[in-house]
């Protein structure tokens, strides 16, 4: 069959691998119902201005519910590949070409006055990446809820924190907990921002340089329930800078997920035991019986690096490109929905992991017993009862702790007395031995996270005030996120009644 819609100027058709290698028909499944929408959209529009008679516009919109629906039925993809036409480039092709078949080209040939294929695949991608944000900061909230649930339970569950992956101060398996809160909101911060430039329609905009045609750009905007225009039309068709800062957002947002995940595999090895992954989460070994794998977390991990990936890609093709659309922006889409996908399958992941692992609280405060982090707790209690120099008793702990670990890691307080008092004459120190030793001994994992009393520390009374706040900032970002959805559920309920409406009798 030969191509009836773009090979105006060629006299011959495209080589058959040629249009293999151009075609996105296939990557366009992601884009087909939002292609669907802003056809319907920009045929109302061509309506008002009396491009398209009531009648016309009644066969245009009935012929696009068609395939709207038979799609759905179908499914999206075998839809695709049963109406697929020999010479298709992309699915706005394929869409127009389907209608031209329905309808006959003197009506359907009509629907694609006043716009491109470059403005209208920059519309279909603003009109997908809105509702993937939309997903993703909806799952973005549930992974942090989840959080807040689980630190709620581990207030006063004592862990080692670390840092240099060695052993520092004492804390709680809660304040962790909302460290990872604390960075997510971050995440859905930024991903909440990137709606805001996403959400402008560059429909209008032509190919480049706009239409001589008395388009209403402002009108298709509002029946798409965009909040503007991107203004400059080069700029719309051919910009992808709000695109790839999405795509960086994902990554900083994989890049904290696998951050969680690698702190969760250790904390699950035999080694830490401080965690176990439920049955559910977690994987075995082919021949070992006794295994227990993350794998689950292990596979986020390195997705975490695809997305990366495909964010250094999408900026290698943009980067060399000069002004007005070039046929390498085709190969952003991919990279936009494989992201996107990714991005909501590790959230949700990650939610199960949180809500199932059950924690070792024997082992954790057995770890911190252990260890010498409440080597500082001790030096700061010194500070504030003799007022003596930080550095100077930090001399003092130092070597009170490298004695402990000489002789097979004792307690600090199973130092001999006679040892204490030559390191403190030696330091020039002067403070009674008995309070000393009292300090040593009285300051245990268990006390030392009252003693902390800086804001922001694992204090029982600061980890309340950061659960509350962090369950503030969701409030606010659940009621701006409702806020999105009941505009765009409005705007395009609101659309489909039009398109009804307009169709009559046809759509009985």
């Amino acid at each position: 069959m030969n191509n009836i819609l773009y090979r105006s100027r060629q006299k011959e058709n495209l080589d058959k691998d040629v249009l293999n290698f151009l075609s996105s028909l296939r990557e366009d499944v992601n884009i087909f119902y939002y292609d669907i929408l802003g056809t319907q959209a920009h045929c109302i529009m061509l309506n008002k201005i009396g491009i398209l008679t009531s009648d016309e516009l009644s066969k245009v919109l009935f012929s696009l519910n068609k395939i709207k629906y038979k799609s759905k039925d179908e499914g999206t993809i075998q839809y695709i590949i049963s109406n697929e036409l020999s010479f298709e480039e992309d699915i706005h092709e394929q869409i127009e070409s389907i209608v031209i078949r329905d309808i006959g080209i003197d009506i359907g040939g009509k629907i694609h006055t006043g716009r491109s294929r470059n403005d209208q695949v920059a519309l279909d991608l603003r009109m997908k990446l809105r509702d993937d944000i939309i997903d993703i900061s909806e799952y973005l909230i549930s992974v942090i809820k989840s959080l807040i649930v689980r630190a709620k339970e581990h207030k006063d569950t004592i862990i080692s924190l670390y840092t240099h992956l060695q052993q520092a101060q004492i804390g709680t398996m809660s304040h962790y907990l909302l460290s990872y809160s604390f960075n997510l909101l971050r995440d859905l911060d930024r991903i909440s921002y990137s709606f805001e430039k996403i959400n402008l329609s560059p429909l209008g905009s032509c190919a480049i340089g706009g239409t001589g045609i008395p388009i209403d750009r402002n009108y298709t905007a509002s029946l798409l329930g965009f909040q503007g225009l991107l203004e400059n039309s080069i700029d719309a068709t051919s910009s992808r800078d709000s695109m790839i800062e999405y795509l960086s957002f994902l990554s900083i947002l994989m890049t904290s997920l696998s951050r969680i995940a690698e702190d969760f595999i250790l904390w699950s090895t035999s080694e830490f035991s401080y965690i176990e992954l439920s049955d559910k989460y977690s994987s075995t070994s082919s021949v070992m019986p006794q295994k227990k794998n993350p794998d689950p977390l292990e596979i986020l991990r390195s997705r975490s690096a695809l997305v990366i990936g495909m964010l250094i890609s999408s900026l290698s093709i943009i980067k060399n490109l000069p002004s007005g659309y070039s046929r390498d922006l085709q190969d952003l889409k991919p990279l936009l929905w494989n992201s996107s996908k990714i991005v909501k399958e590790s959230l949700r992941i990650m939610k199960g992991i949180i809500d199932t692992f059950k924690v070792n609280k024997t082992n954790t405060l057995y770890s911190a017993n252990k260890s010498y982090g409440v080597s500082l707790d001790i030096a700061e209690q010194i500070v504030i009862k003799y007022n003596i120099p930080f550095r100077k008793v930090h001399k003092l702990i130092g070597q009170l702790v490298q004695y402990a670990i000489i002789h097979e890691n004792i307690p600090l307080y199973k130092i001999p007395q006679d040892l204490v008092n030559k390191v403190l004459n030696s330091l020039k120190i002067k403070i009674d031995l008995d309070e000393l030793m009292s300090i040593i001994k009285d300051t245990k994992p268990e006390k030392s996270i009252f003693l902390r009393k800086s804001y922001g520390s694992p204090n029982p009374l600061q980890q309340n005030d950061m659960i509350n706040s962090i369950e503030k900032s969701l409030l606010t970002y659940t009621t701006v996120l409702t806020k999105r959805k009941e505009l765009l559920f409005t705007t395009i309920n609101n659309l489909d009644n039009v398109i009804l409406n307009t169709i009559g009798d046809k759509n009985k």
